[in-house]
């Protein structure tokens, strides 16, 4: 089955991998055995995945290979250091070594947490991801970027660490409840609005199948946004330039999130919101069309996302968390804009009452 994969490379030197794309990756255990340099394996996973997974995943290892398991709560509010440091417990309980490999079986909080327990533990151990959502499948489990949350601000703890390899099935979406569904298109909108016109032309005319689930729609959507991701990453690692263009959306999105309390909107919703945010304002500046930033907005609310903030929401609460960004630099707020559809650009805002006005423009416009 191995040559019916797609396979795509993040080409970053030494530190390159790949990443397998199918149907049925989860049953290939010779692939995932390639990418484990000794017989010491933790996977990490949470209570949603582990009754539906865990068991037949595991029974996929050989014999020579000693799993051990560390499950944690299921969401976005446990994205932190308490639920961390249980994969620490894990790891010591279990007297793992250098040579241990974590495994992230799960969503964007397990990928996430996986990589920088990774990361951490005796200053740097192997870890694949195996990502199960289709956020998780676009964005997350491709580029290093690991960390926790912290109740000030969104991915404000972590490091840069890349994966062994990644292993994408698509089978698994099966299973994914549909508004994890439409969280996870929500990054796939971000790629074509940011950098391919012709993958939103696409996603324009191919939503529906989308959310039936059309497994040749998903995984030309999957293959196509990891791509650009890859692409991006292999030329600005530690987003230093041209990655920062992966967060179109996500600085008023991450406002959101942390506002509301993690878990209370999926990260996909949020972000849907702070896309169409940043094309109002992209608009505002002169840059987008009226008409392309309709076709956002337009693209998100046909994918059953939010495209209005949450009501209890002032233009004061989004500028609050929006300075307690990890990308600004000095006293601005680094924002990733639209010069045009497929044209993303990075702007350093400096006038606070551009977003007041975005943003109580866009919560009349919407509603």
């Amino acid at each position: 089955m191995k040559s019916e994969l797609e396979v795509l490379n993040v080409e970053l030197g030494e530190r390159s991998y790949p990443i397998y794309i199918g149907q049925g990756v989860l049953n290939e255990q010779q692939i995932l055995e390639e990418y484990i340099d000794a017989q010491q394996v933790l996977i990490v996973t949470n209570e949603t995945i582990a009754p539906i997974y865990l068991s037949h995943f595991v029974d996929q290892f050989s014999e020579n290979i000693v799993v051990k398991t560390s499950i944690l709560p299921d969401g976005e509010v446990f994205k932190n250091l308490e639920n961390l440091n249980k994969i620490f417990d894990a790891l010591l309980e279990n007297k793992c070594n250098r040579q241990v490999t974590l495994i992230a079986l799960g969503g964007g909080v397990i990928g996430d947490m996986t990589g920088f327990a990774a990361a951490c533990y005796q200053r740097g151990v192997n870890f694949i991801q195996v990502p199960t959502t289709l956020l998780s499948q676009v964005d997350s489990s491709v580029g290093g970027k690991t960390g926790v949350n912290h109740q000030l601000g969104k991915n404000m703890i972590g490091a840069f660490y890349q994966p062994k390899c990644v292993l994408i099935d698509t089978t698994v979406l099966s299973t994914l409840p549909d508004r994890e569904l439409s969280a996870g298109i929500a990054e796939v909108i971000k790629y074509g609005a940011i950098c391919d016109l012709q993958f939103f032309e696409w996603l324009e005319q191919n939503i529906d199948n989308l959310l039936l689930r059309d497994n040749a729609a998903l995984t030309y959507a999957i293959k196509t946004s990891c791509k650009k991701k890859a692409e991006v990453v292999a030329k600005d690692e530690k987003e230093s330039g041209i990655r920062a263009t992966l967060n179109f959306g996500h600085t008023f999105g991450h406002a959101i999130e942390t506002q509301m309390g993690y878990g209370e909107w999926l990260h996909g919703e949020a972000v849907a919101v702070g896309m169409c945010l940043a094309a109002d304002l992209s608009e505002k500046l002169g840059w987008l069309s009226a008409e392309d930033n309709t076709r956002i907005r337009s693209l998100c609310a046909k994918a059953n996302l939010p495209i209005v903030q949450p009501q209890t929401m002032a233009a004061l609460d989004f500028i609050k968390h929006m300075k307690v960004d990890k990308k600004n630099v000095s006293a601005s707020i680094r924002l990733v804009l639209l010069k045009k559809l497929g044209e993303a650009t990075i702007y350093d805002c400096t006038d606070e009452t551009l977003i007041n006005e975005v943003v109580n423009r866009h919560s009349r416009v919407a509603s």
